[in-house]
């Protein structure tokens, strides 16, 4: 069975490594590949990350997450920005709705190695939702780089102490898989714990954010 992600074209896009390592890859996910994935993308009408141990989802879903974090592309991310990453562990969230509140500038826990976004959406023409890789934790408009969230484009970078990101307010569908390397098995525990219980509040508390139409 052929993967349903570039990885060719992953090994051949250049390293930005100034002021952080990074790179962007529009349809990362193989434009005849999107429309099985999103048929089977796990229902997420709450705001947040949920750990895909607490979602149900469908066989092209699942063929996906296994490609993201098989051998082939674990070694093409490992040769990419020059880190081991044999034997550390993998977690993998997913996001489906966006709310007003998101989006505020961060850097990610020293515990992930490496974060990747992959963004499943449509054509993106809402002005809000776009990640910015930002040069400083106080200015959405100091920008390196924008990522369109839109049809299986992948931006990864490495986690550093100055790997600022953020988007100006987007309220509405906005489906996103997060994957990280992360520096042991004791990070997943904990950060699956942790969302599961943000998880079942934001389900009891929020209402679900109906799809554009």
């Amino acid at each position: 069975m052929s993967l349903p992600i570039d990885i060719d074209t992953f090994a051949g896009t250049p390293l930005t490594r100034e002021p952080f390592p990074f790179l962007m890859v529009p349809r990362f996910v193989k434009p005849e590949a999107m429309a099985a994935i999103n048929a089977d993308y796990p229902l997420v009408a709450h705001p947040g990350s949920f750990p895909l141990p607490t979602l149900k989802f469908g066989p092209a879903f699942r063929n996906f997450i296994e490609a993201i974090q098989g051998p082939e592309f674990t070694r093409a991310v490992s040769e990419k920005f020059g880190i081991s990453l044999e034997g550390k562990p993998t977690m993998v969230t997913a996001r489906g709705v966006s709310a007003a509140r998101d989006g505020q500038i961060h850097t990610d826990s020293r515990t992930k190695i490496i974060t990747v976004l992959i963004y499943m959406n449509n054509a993106w023409e809402a002005a809000g939702g776009r990640l910015r890789l930002l040069r400083g934790p106080d200015n959405l408009e100091d920008v390196i780089a924008e990522v369109p969230p839109d049809e299986g484009t992948l931006v990864i970078f490495k986690n550093q102490p100055n790997a600022w990101h953020g988007f100006h307010s987007f309220a509405g569908p906005r489906r996103v898989i997060q994957l990280n390397w992360v520096t042991g098995l004791d990070v997943v525990k904990r950060e699956q714990t942790r969302h599961r219980v943000s998880a079942f509040f934001k389900r009891l508390m929020g209402k679900p954010v109906q799809p554009l139409m």
